[in-house]
């Protein structure tokens, strides 16, 4: 029964301090900045995009390339394996066993480069949306802007202010 009533006295006391909190927190602006949606649609994180694909372009193509002979020589394999001499269809299984680890081989190069370049290309253009961020809240005199949250008003969202505002630093 004492506990109880400690209990009570505590859960009182706590929500008395949240609603002191919550007044005072009422006069804080917020805002909320959807990093995915920028990523996708910024003209920086678009170029970016761009620079990866044409840098990239040449090592996917031979990635293709070694995928497609690769996948010849398993079908001929299949086709003619029982009537190839056993000395060719050997020379034929080690050519395909080397063909698959030379193309995993460059596929894992490939994903591994192309994972670094993206995270050097987005750390800047990053950069660059987190000045524009800061600046949009200062102007708008908000005092907190989230870039992730489980949800979020329309009312608050500056995602739009922000590609605007990219856009014009482009020009």
């Amino acid at each position: 029964m004492v506990r109880r009533f400690w209990l009570a006295v505590g859960l009182v006391a706590a929500l008395a301090a949240s609603a002191g909190v919550w007044a005072q927190a009422s006069d804080i602006r917020i805002g909320f900045v959807d990093t995915e949606r920028i990523l996708r649609e910024a003209a920086p994180a678009v170029r970016a995009q761009k620079r990866l694909e044409k840098d990239f372009a040449p090592r996917d193509q031979e990635l293709q390339r070694l995928a497609a002979r690769a996948k010849d020589l398993q079908l001929s394999l299949e086709k003619e394996g029982l009537t190839l001499s056993e000395s060719e269809r050997n020379k034929r299984e080690q050519e395909l066993a080397r063909l698959t680890q030379q193309f995993q081989r460059l596929q894992r190069e490939f994903r591994e480069d192309l994972n670094i370049r993206r995270n050097e290309e987005m750390a800047g253009v990053l950069e660059r949306v987190n000045t524009v961020i800061k600046r949009i809240a200062e102007a708008d005199k908000l005092d907190l802007v989230f870039q992730e949250a489980v949800y979020r008003s329309p009312r608050i969202d500056i995602t739009e202010k922000v590609l605007k505002a990219l856009a014009a630093s482009d020009k």
